[in-house]
């Protein structure tokens, strides 16, 4: 049986993260009061003002202008063959635009090239991990952030869930590559047209008299919004590493929370609401992303979508029942059933059961013949999970894979 490479793994960790950091995220609730403290970003200081009522104004300006105009559909086609980092920007962009590219692609003065290296280390030997936990810890979790769930349900990307996810997927495998912030690498390229994308949204969800019904705010995606999603990828991944007892090294450990706090930068964060260690992070979701978690419709709808994507092919394992109980798993039952997961009386047991010894094996901390005898059929079953879903998002890519700037919300609301 062939193992799944790593980038397969990330791949399918983005695919299955369908609602990941391309996605709109949630603020916090509006009686929730902003307390954490600037001091403990990267920024070691700022004006503490509530991320909530902060976006992106320099971008929202130049994209709605950009949009207003009708140069969106020209200009994706022009960026569409911008796929590398140092690579110059192409010819005939709006003068404006190409300004604030140029800008925005410049890496923060704090960055650690030798963390962004170590990042990869990490990246390297957590594959199997990082696609489980980018899927369905957050991908999955984000079906249960209420205003995530209404504004992607609305946006465009409602209307083409099977794009959404391979443009998803793309960050997940650009910010795992050995030189994923270098001249030759995407991430940055990924984040900045990421950002083009969200100021877009902005732009044109508050037109959307559906999503006017349903939300309960004006503009979408403020910084507070990104956090939310920006915690829903590293914080509760390492998180759900912790908690299977996946032994990391401090300096691993480290460098991928720095990964993910250069990428916070790169997709338009404030320094000042990124946090400067795992301690800070943890601190500033429980203020703004645990407390937000319950149903909406619009959510259930989704997670369904997302659950029963796979039944349209023919990849024999990944299977809604699949698929649903390691949601369970990696969820809960709270919030599973939320989102009306089904139970799973055979799968679910298997997930609970087993995927610890898996770990473990897979640590070298057991061996395969002292683990449960059922580990020994169900072990080969986990990786070929994880090369079914990369079989799926492959199957309905359209390479390369381009982020654009939205020129309409879903046709169908």
């Amino acid at each position: 049986m062939e193992k799944p490479s790593r980038r397969n793994v990330l791949v399918a960790g983005g695919t299955l993260g369908a609602l990941g950091a391309l996605s709109v995220a949630t603020p916090a609730q509006a009686s929730a009061l902003w307390t954490w403290s600037p001091k403990g970003s990267v920024a070691g200081a700022g004006e503490g003002a509530d991320p909530r009522w902060v976006w992106d104004p320099e971008c929202d300006a130049l994209v709605a202008g950009i949009i207003d105009r009708g140069e969106a559909p020209a200009v994706n086609k022009l960026l569409k063959t911008w796929t590398k980092n140092g690579q110059a920007l192409p010819s005939g962009l709006p003068a404006d635009l190409r300004a604030f590219i140029e800008n925005a692609r410049q890496l923060p003065s704090w960055v650690d090239r030798a963390k962004l290296a170590k990042a990869f280390e990490f990246n390297e030997k957590r594959g199997l991990y990082l696609g489980v936990t980018y899927g369905f810890a957050s991908g999955m979790m984000s079906t249960a952030i209420p205003k995530e769930a209404r504004a992607v349900y609305y946006s465009k990307g409602g209307a083409d869930m099977r794009d959404r996810i391979t443009k998803t997927a793309k960050l997940g495998y650009d910010i795992g590559t050995e030189r994923a912030f270098e001249p030759d690498g995407e991430m940055i390229v990924t984040c900045v047209k990421t950002r083009l994308a969200h100021s877009g949204v902005r732009h044109l969800l508050p037109k959307s008299p559906y999503w006017q019904k349903a939300a309960d705010e004006e503009i979408p995606i403020s910084q507070a919004d990104m956090m939310v999603t920006w915690h829903s990828l590293p914080t509760t991944v390492m998180k759900q590493l912790t908690k299977w007892k996946v032994p990391i090294p401090a300096d691993e450990s480290e460098a991928f929370l720095h990964s993910w706090q250069v990428t916070a930068h790169m997709l338009g964060i404030r320094d000042e609401y990124i946090p400067n260690s795992w301690a800070e992070a943890n601190s500033q979701a429980a203020q703004v992303l645990d407390p937000i978690l319950a149903a909406t419709p619009e959510g259930i709808k989704l997670a369904d979508t997302l659950l029963n994507l796979a039944s349209f092919i023919d990849l024999g394992l990944l299977t809604p029942h699949i698929l649903g109980a390691l949601s369970r798993y990696v969820l809960g039952d709270e919030i599973a059933g939320w989102l009306k997961i089904p139970r799973e009386p055979v799968w679910d047991p298997i997930f609970k059961n087993l995927w610890p010894p898996f770990v473990a094996v897979r640590e070298g901390l057991l061996e395969l013949t002292d683990a449960p005898p059922e580990l020994r059929t169900v072990y080969w079953i986990f990786d070929e999970i994880i090369r079914q879903a990369v079989l799926f998002v492959l199957s309905g890519a359209d390479y390369p894979i381009s982020i654009q700037i939205p020129t309409t919300n879903n046709p169908n609301y």
